[in-house]
């Protein structure tokens, strides 16, 4: 499984003052704000990524969203959900992402032979 902080640690040495402002603003602050809970803001965060495309982030945030109370079959409809405002595209892209993590960690059964 990726480690989340992975693509940080990544970047660091490229902008340092970036991987600041992930941890003290988007982790230390926006994410502990009492307003939404961590499981509805992993669910908009997932949202927002795959109707932006933004694949390279995605499976973080699966995971992310999956130790926040979310689902794999809460996944699985705002996958689907997404795919009539985001694009079919889009949806099927972050499917593909999904698909690997939750046969990883046991949530789903791979394809059947026929």
């Amino acid at each position: 499984m990726q480690n989340p902080s992975s693509s940080k640690e990544k970047v660091k040495s490229v902008a340092p003052k970036l991987v600041e402002i992930i941890d003290t603003t988007v982790y230390g602050d926006v994410w502990e704000r009492p307003e939404l809970s961590k499981r509805e803001r992993s669910m908009i965060t997932v949202a927002a990524l795959i109707g932006m495309r933004q694949t390279d982030q995605l499976r973080s945030h699966l995971e992310k969203a999956l130790s926040n109370g979310v689902t794999a079959e809460q996944i699985g409809e705002l996958i689907t959900h997404l795919a009539f405002y985001a694009g079919f595209p889009a949806s099927l892209s972050a499917a593909l992402v999904a698909k690997p993590l939750l046969q990883d960690l046991g949530l789903i059964r791979g394809d059947e032979k026929a």
